[in-house]
């Protein structure tokens, strides 16, 4: 018998209501619209915190991953992140990762564009990326959470459209904004270290109904200066000092091939820093080496056979380099 499927806002939803009611504790500020959407700013009008970003990727995980703050060194670096999810798949690419395009026009927002990837639960209510035919996933609940990573709150437009695709009231509404540049916003990304091997794994086209556990740690840099080198930080975290660790069953080659071709030192831009290779693409991330959005080191264990193969390594001393002033 299969087990029904759990729902990712009904299990984010306690997790939000805890979020705003520890606004305080958490240095964030929480407000309603004018159409009752309750607005979470963990980073634009307020400090933030390294435990805000932790709760926001937990709600970002839908309630079905664990996130964890490490202040333990090792390879050279203080602090790490650590993630574990026994549903990583509905928990990384049905919620987890930024896949909505949220967009408006000068004229729809009577002033600046606006533009967002959306990431979270609210994103399987809506089920407007091809990705959720293919993991067969719908949610169903009259509540949802979606995290924007932004420098400014959304506008009506915008705000207005996800109610719709969701076919959610304002009040069951609840967006969290996390700047990149931000303790919260850094630490929401730097989550996103299992979320990335399970993406590039379905890019690979490795069968997702056969992964069954995951777990990822990664180094959780300072916060950059501004939102560019915030990003560079942030993706170099993963793509340098990521580790997955993935339990799949199936086939016994396809796990194997799944370990050799995982690891971002397949890609030919390897070795160089994100910001570096960012910049030298005209900052258009579509033109960008794909083998390079995954983690450094992986080891998919097989259940099946028992059999576990490792490939990849850190690049610790890149990241030092990087981050550390001389």
């Amino acid at each position: 018998m299969t087990p029904e499927l759990p729902s990712v806002n009904g299990l984010a939803a306690p997790l939000l209501k805890r979020l705003v009611h520890e606004a305080g504790r958490l240095r964030i500020a929480v407000s309603r619209d004018p159409s009752g959407v309750t607005v979470i700013d963990a980073g634009i009008g307020v400090p933030g915190s390294i435990a805000a970003g932790l709760q926001i990727a937990e709600v970002c995980l839908g309630g079905l991953g664990e996130v964890r703050l490490a202040a333990l060194a090792r390879e050279g670096w203080p602090t790490w992140l650590h993630v574990r999810s026994s549903q990583p798949v509905l928990a990384c690419l049905a919620s987890q990762y930024a896949g909505w395009s949220l967009a408006a026009s000068k004229e729809e927002t009577g002033g600046k564009k606006f533009f967002a990837l959306g990431s979270g639960p609210a994103r399987a209510l809506a089920c407007k990326e091809p990705l959720f035919g293919e993991l067969g996933y719908r949610d169903r609940s009259d509540s949802g959470a979606l995290v924007l990573e932004v420098d400014r709150p959304p506008p009506p437009v915008v705000l207005e459209k996800v109610l719709r695709d969701c076919a959610l009231q304002p009040v069951g509404l609840g967006i969290v904004l996390t700047p990149t540049a931000s303790l919260a916003g850094t630490t929401q990304v730097v989550a996103r270290v299992l979320e990335v091997a399970l993406h590039r794994a379905h890019a690979l086209g490795f069968a997702l109904h056969d992964v069954l556990e995951g777990a990822a740690c990664a180094p959780l840099p300072g916060v950059g200066a501004d939102t560019l080198q915030a990003m560079a930080r942030t993706n170099d975290a993963i793509l340098y000092g990521g580790q997955v660790h993935l339990t799949v069953a199936g086939d016994a080659d396809a796990a194997r091939e799944l370990a050799l071709k995982l690891p971002s030192e397949n890609s030919r831009d390897y070795g160089r820093s994100f910001g570096e290779l960012f910049e030298a693409a005209g900052y258009d991330f579509y033109k960008l080496d794909g083998a390079l959005f995954a983690p450094a080191e992986v080891w998919v264990s097989h259940m099946p056979s028992g059999r576990t193969w490792h490939a990849g390594s850190l690049r610790m001393s890149l990241l030092r380099e990087l981050w550390q002033t001389p």
